[in-house]
């Protein structure tokens, strides 16, 4: 289960020009797998994420604007992007400066979808 998300989450770095780090964790920031370079501190990433996506989903809710999506941090040298995955996970993605951010959201769509069934499958459900 966690081989294939990380399969999930290298494929979308390949596929994304600008994605150099990415992750999957619970809502509670718990990290569960990650595609990152030993500089990045995944685990403290996981809970930024997290903080983030419950402010996001909060926010969203408060605004009548319907289910929180995605939020996405643009700083001066790069990106942070937070999708849920489903209720109880979300996936958080960095890029650099030359990240395509369309096509990183074209593509996060379908990973999540996929991500989202790797988890859901009967065998996860028995772990």
């Amino acid at each position: 289960m966690i081989h294939h998300a990380l399969t999930e989450l290298r494929a979308l770095r390949e596929r994304v020009p600008g994605v150099t780090n990415s992750l999957l964790a619970a809502v509670d920031g718990l990290l569960v797998v990650a595609d990152a370079e030993e500089t990045v501190d995944t685990e403290s990433l996981s809970a930024l994420a997290a903080a983030g996506l419950g402010l996001a989903r909060r926010t969203s809710a408060a605004l009548g604007q319907g289910v929180f999506r995605q939020n996405v941090v643009y700083s001066s040298a790069g990106y942070l992007a937070v999708y849920a995955v489903g209720d109880g996970a979300l996936m958080a993605v960095l890029g650099d400066e030359g990240l395509q951010i369309g096509r990183l959201h074209q593509e996060a769509q379908p990973t999540i979808e996929r991500i989202a069934a790797i988890f859901s499958a009967p065998e996860a459900a028995a772990s």
